[in-house]
């Protein structure tokens, strides 16, 4: 097993804790869950990527779009 095929189990591990803020209630938690969620769409294209997963790769593109808007609604700015 390659460096790259390992990236699955941070990306998984980042994802399952990512959601777990998102489900908060406090306005940061959820911000660092949008944040944490970016993080692992980047893993999974890298991983994605490397396995040659394309459906994979496209999804965590347009997951990371809805990321993006939801980081902007959980920041105190908005």
């Amino acid at each position: 097993m390659d460096l790259l095929s390992l990236l699955q189990w941070p990306a998984m591990a980042i994802t399952v804790l990512s959601a777990w803020w998102v489900a908060s209630t406090q306005q940061r938690k959820r911000l660092w869950g949008f944040w944490g969620y970016l993080v692992s769409n980047v893993l999974w294209v890298a991983w994605g990527w490397h396995t040659e997963a394309w459906a994979l790769v496209l999804l965590q593109f347009c997951l990371a779009a809805m990321n993006v808007r939801g980081a902007w609604k959980a920041s105190p700015a908005s």
